[in-house]
């Protein structure tokens, strides 16, 4: 997949921006998402919630996944496919992950294949940054982008960032996907119209 320089430059940037975090900032930053996320009324009214095991300097959602399992939530987890794009399967507990490709802990439990992303209710989807249109920069490999392709329009999709990591504008190409909101442990949920 082609990558303008602008995006990979924006990417490094930001990546190192974040490696380069205090990780008790980090820790208060994930707890401030996750309860955000928790009382987003969309959320409290989900039966099923498309989600992502954060890795490395990400916001962590090992907190979030658990408080929605542990609320009744059925929760779905991707699992990277050979072709980089996502497989989904149920999370049942942190005993359920497994190492998968690419440092990632993965559901262990059944495939429920790529379109079951599109039963969810809400989409948390993991960014390095997003713009105030909702434009998304992902780490480049185009498995959310796909994904997000397959959500229906009324559904809420949310990308979970750091502070600094909502920004005006965006470098953007033409299989790019939009989400429609992001969190930030300052601003809350912000929501993008289209």
């Amino acid at each position: 997949m082609h990558q303008t320089d602008a995006k990979l430059s924006r990417r490094a940037e930001l990546l190192a921006r974040r490696t380069a975090m205090d990780p008790g900032a980090r820790a208060a930053a994930a707890r401030s998402l996750r309860d955000t996320l928790l009382s987003t009324p969309e959320v409290e009214m989900a039966g099923t919630i498309a989600a992502y095991v954060s890795i490395g300097a990400e916001p962590d959602t090992q907190g979030l996944l658990f408080a929605l399992w542990k609320r009744g939530a059925y929760v779905l987890l991707p699992r990277l496919l050979p072709d980089s794009d996502l497989d989904w399967a149920s999370y049942e507990g942190p005993d359920s992950l497994a190492p998968g490709p690419r440092g990632l802990l993965e559901p262990t439990e059944p495939s429920r294949g790529p379109d079951a992303v599109a039963s969810a209710d809400v989409v948390l989807v993991p960014a390095v940054a997003v713009d105030r249109t909702g434009m998304r920069l992902g780490r480049g490999g185009g498995s959310y982008d796909r994904a997000l392709a397959r959500v229906g329009p009324a559904i809420l999709t949310v990308a979970l960032l750091y502070e600094g990591e909502l920004v005006d504008t965006l470098p953007a190409e033409p299989h790019d996907q939009r989400v429609r909101a992001a969190v930030t442990p300052s601003e809350g949920l912000v929501r993008f119209s289209r």
